[in-house]
């Protein structure tokens, strides 16, 4: 195979593995769009009792750990455009950054979730039992929505730690950045569901 052979290989290749990220994307949209749909109709029929849900979060740490979030893809664009520019010390160093702000989000939000199993507001609970309905379905959203999401992050995080261990072995340098970018794709989505799920709990039921 010629060396202009190869490289169409490769960018073929690349383009593929975009495609396969974008349609992986789409279905994990249309999973969470069904979510916020449920959401939507269950507010709609129980406007009082999410409001007195809503009255259990605090907005002081919902807006720090969207901040937080919104950092985090910041410093992960900056690390793709630090091994584009071939700086890749500092392309390590942003990845690490942006993994340990999804460790500081999931830490800020282990304790939001501590605050209302110890106040007996858990699925199950006899607290929540004795709840309305509505409030009864806005702390299942609320754990369920959040739970996911979480666990999105996690596996961020994890895939991150793969990016820069490729990062450091030189399999994702200036030429061959596709991973890095794809998991960059990955986590923005993450962070922009949060920013859908900021609202619904913390702003608009308020």
């Amino acid at each position: 195979m010629t060396e202009t052979e190869t490289a169409a290989e490769f960018r073929r290749n690349t383009m593929a593995a975009k495609y396969g990220m974008w349609f992986f994307l789409y279905t994990e949209l249309l999973f969470f769009g069904a979510m916020f749909l449920l959401y939507s109709v269950y507010r709609y029929r129980f406007p009082l009792d999410f409001h007195a849900g809503a009255k259990e979060e605090n907005l002081y740490t919902g807006s720090i750990n969207t901040l937080v979030l919104l950092t985090s893809s910041m410093t992960l664009a900056m690390a793709v455009s630090a091994i584009k520019r071939g700086q890749r010390k500092v392309s390590e160093r942003l990845q690490m950054l942006t993994m340990a702000l999804g460790v500081v989000f999931l830490v800020i939000k282990y304790y939001e979730w501590h605050w209302k199993i110890a106040k007996g507001l858990y699925p199950n609970s006899p607290v929540l039992l004795k709840l309305p309905k509505g409030e009864i379905l806005y702390f299942g959203l609320y754990y369920a929505l959040t739970g996911l999401h979480a666990l999105h992050l996690i596996v961020g995080i994890a895939v991150l730690g793969f990016m820069l261990h490729y990062t450091r072995k030189g399999v994702i340098n200036r030429e061959n950045t596709a991973r890095l970018e794809n998991a960059g794709l990955y986590w923005h989505f993450v962070d922009i569901v949060w920013i859908y799920l900021f609202p619904l709990f913390y702003l608009v039921t308020k």
